[in-house]
Formats: C-alpha cells, structure tokens, sequence
C-alpha cells in the first residue's frame, strides 16, 4: 500500500500547524513551565487504524526533538482504550501538536473504518468498492490514502488522470455520441482510459458502441444493473454508482457489476474518535 507523497504531506502539516498555532499557544505558555512529558494517543471506539505516520510527522514537526513511537500500523483494528501512538519531551511541544495530530488522524481513522465496512458488505462477490473525488480539498491525498487501509480503492486522483465524461460534458458536446467521438482519439493519443457516465439503459446501449474501458450506471435501478451485466458479456467495466449506503451496496453488488463508487467514503465520514493523555507521575 503507497503511502501519501511525503512533500504533499508535510505541506499539510505545516499550513493547519501554523492555522492552530498563530503567534504561540498562549494557554501552555501561561499554565505550566518548560517540563518534560509523555503522553498516548488512545483510540476510544472500534475502527481501522489510517494515519500513524502522518501523525507521527505533525509531532516531529512541531518539535524535532519530540520522541515519537508508533504502536500500531496503518489497517490494523483498533479497539475502545487502545494507544495507538506514544510521544515525550517538552509538554508544550506535545500541546501544540495535539489538536493537529488527532484532526488528522481522527479524520483518516473514519474514512478507513467506513470503508472496511463497505467492503466487508460485498465479500464473496466479485464487486469493488471505489471512492470518489469528493474529497475535503487540500486533503485527497490522505483521504485517498485513507481509503487504500479500510481495504476499498481509488478512483482517479484528480482531473488530469482518466477521462470521465458525466452529463455535463455530455450536454456541453451536443450529446453522447459527440463527447465520445471526441474523446476516444484523444485518450489513444495521450495513453488515457475513458469512462463515460450513462443514466438510462438507452444511453447504454448506444455507449457500448465506442471502445471505452467502464461505463458508469448512475442511479440504475437493480434490474438494470442486472440487464446491463447481461448485455456486456464482460468487454468493460461497469460501475454503478448514485447514492449506495450501507444498506444497498451488497443488493447493488449482487447484480454482478465490478464497481460500486461511495462518495459517502470521503465526504459524509464521521472522524474517529481518539484522545491524547498525558502520563501522570
């Protein structure tokens, strides 16, 4: 499993380090002179862990001289009073990093135990389970991290890596045929695949007639997936995507398509719940 570009990371980490900090933790400052300390990061509920490092960095970060130990690895399971991170040195230096750290740690701690849980619900079928690009911004890179260590996979990145032709673009070309008839040579000439996004089985039909590599099915009802499953006789991918929860992606996976796209992954997460507690002497 990649881990995030190191240099995007730590771009993060200093800008929501300087956001928190301004000119000084003033609270620290004024409670409490230079000491030592240690201190855990705790998980308080189940999960999946995503982020140790990153963690890890925002610590190193505000205090090079900060002793950092991580007690678990990311796509671990993670249980209620479990520590997942341990830190020492100057007190302030662990305070200044605490909210930082947890932010972001509680942020891809969510994301990765949502998508354990998704793709747990479509086990023993052939399906996937892909995110999306609505993702927090300036965040994808851990967002889209996060995902890989709950087990579900990336869609594209960004705008610059596949083609996706959705409505929109199919409005602005003058139809379906017109955005297709465009995009294939273009995606020839550049070494890109092409998704192209249909909302009726009419559409897909008329879709199957250009040689892309998936086919998005959004909001098909069930018995369309399944005839649409049927007419392709395995030459593309096809992805169904449009408000999946918890509660329909196993019947949508059981249609026999290979792709289930949740945007809920990234942009409906509920953080993880962690603390940071010092040692008590």
């Amino acid at each position: 499993m990649n881990t995030p570009d190191r240099r995007i990371t730590d771009d993060i980490i200093r800008r929501a380090l300087a956001e928190d900090i301004g000119r000084g933790d003033v609270t620290s400052l004024a409670v409490q002179a230079d000491l030592e300390a240690e201190a855990d990061i705790i998980s308080k509920e189940p999960g999946i862990l995503a982020g140790i490092a990153v963690a890890e960095r925002v610590f190193r970060t505000a205090d090079p001289a900060l002793k950092v130990r991580c007690l678990k690895r990311d796509g671990d399971p993670l249980s209620a009073g479990e520590p997942v991170l341990r830190v020492s040195g100057k007190g302030r230096s662990v305070l200044r990093a605490e909210r930082t750290a947890l932010n972001l740690l509680g942020r891809m701690c969510g994301i990765a135990s949502l998508a354990k849980r998704y793709t747990e619900e479509v086990k023993e079928t052939k399906c996937r389970i892909f995110d999306t690009r609505k993702t927090m911004p300036n965040l994808r890179v851990l967002d889209k991290y996060a995902v890989r260590c709950g087990g579900a996979e990336n869609h594209r990145f960004g705008l610059y890596d596949m083609i996706l032709i959705k409505e929109n673009h199919i409005r602005w070309a003058g139809g379906l045929e017109n955005a297709l008839r465009a995009a294939v040579p273009y995606a020839e000439k550049h070494g890109l695949k092409v998704e192209v996004e249909v909302t009726d089985p009419g559409e897909y039909e008329r879709a199957l007639a250009f040689p892309v590599d998936m086919i998005m099915l959004d909001h098909f009802s069930l018995r369309d997936l399944r005839e649409a499953v049927e007419a392709d006789h395995g030459s593309v991918l096809l992805e169904a995507s449009g408000n999946v929860d918890l509660r329909s992606v196993r019947p949508v996976a059981e249609t026999g398509v290979d792709i289930i796209s949740v945007g809920a992954l990234t942009h409906s997460v509920k953080t993880h719940d962690l603390s940071l507690l010092f040692h008590v002497s």
